[in-house]
């Protein structure tokens, strides 16, 4: 026996419900709703679970993709299950005086929908007017298409926002990339760049010290073949030129200042200049010079005759 949970406690036969494809379960004070029990009636394509105290259906409820006509009015319902539009075959959908506010967008979905009541539920403002009344069999049917068109707009403009977002996604991935690639791009050029700098130190260094070491090669050369050239010469070393020239400075500065002695005397003994005190002083001084001179040979003449005797 297949017993369906209620909130009286009270134990529900299915089969005993079940009438040809119509099962009724009706006033059964169900909280919850069976769906394994009732999965396990496929031919049961007509459901009727009003005047219950459902708050909401499971989630599994939507693999009851055989009904083709579902009564929840009379609940408490607050709201559907978000994949609600998997029971494409419903034809039929009475949801009178529950509690929903709206739909969820999986309703566009049902695209064998004939029949709708949302009358007594305190729907959107705008999913209201769009339902409108449901007062007779016309009423109905157009709430049904109404509604249905109205869902597949929002799940239109749904669709749109999310293929905006998957291609702003996109375009952001893109540029992510670009700028990676452009990132990767720039480090390889400075590496690049690094490497060819690098190199270049290094030849220049090899440069230098190959030409440091062709300059101590000549240096050493020459220093060898300086080294070798006395052996090798039988000529007598040179004296120093320096001191040569030393001696011929100093022979020139005599002779210079005898010739400005000479000069001066000159100036003092024949021009008028020699009554200046300069001159008389210079003219004293070579009287002086010519006694001293006549008095040394004198002294001479004497000391060789004395010699002589």
């Amino acid at each position: 026996m297949a017993r369906g949970g209620g909130g009286g406690g009270r134990g529900v036969n299915l089969k005993d419900k079940l009438d040809g494809n119509e099962l009724d379960l009706s006033l059964c004070d169900l909280s919850e709703v069976p769906v394994r029990e009732l999965a396990a009636l496929p031919k049961a394509t007509i459901l009727d679970l009003s005047c219950n105290n459902l708050i909401s259906l499971p989630s599994d409820f939507c693999s009851l993709m055989h009904l083709v006509k579902l009564d929840l009015s009379k609940n408490r319902l607050q709201q559907l299950p978000l994949d609600f539009g998997r029971l494409v075959n419903l034809q039929h959908l009475d949801l009178l005086n529950n509690r929903l506010v709206t739909l969820p967008v999986s309703f566009a979905q049902l695209k064998n929908l004939k029949w709708l009541d949302l009358k007594d539920n305190p729907l959107d403002p705008v999913l209201a007017k769009v339902a409108g009344d449901c007062l007779d069999e016309k009423q109905c049917k157009q709430a049904a298409v109404k509604v249905l068109q109205h869902m597949r707009a929002i799940q239109s403009e749904q669709d749109r926002e999310r293929q905006r977002k998957l291609q702003a996604e996109r375009e952001m991935e893109k540029k992510r990339e670009a700028e990676q690639r452009a990132r990767e791009a720039q480090e390889r050029e400075l590496r690049k760049r690094e490497k060819a700098e690098e190199k270049e130190r290094r030849r220049r260094e090899y440069d230098a010290l190959r030409a440091a070491k062709q300059e101590m090669e000549k240096q050493t050369k020459k220093e060898t073949v300086q080294t070798r050239k006395p052996s090798s010469n039988s000529r007598p070393p040179q004296p120093p030129r320096h001191k040569h020239s030393w001696s011929r400075s100093v022979l020139r500065l005599l002779l210079f200042m005898l010739l400005c002695v000479l000069c001066t005397l000159a100036v003092c003994k024949l021009t008028e200049l020699q009554h200046q005190p300069l001159c008389i002083s210079v003219n004293t001084l070579y009287e002086d010079v010519v006694a001293a001179l006549q008095n040394h040979k004198t002294l001479q003449n004497m000391l060789h005759q004395n010699s002589q005797q």
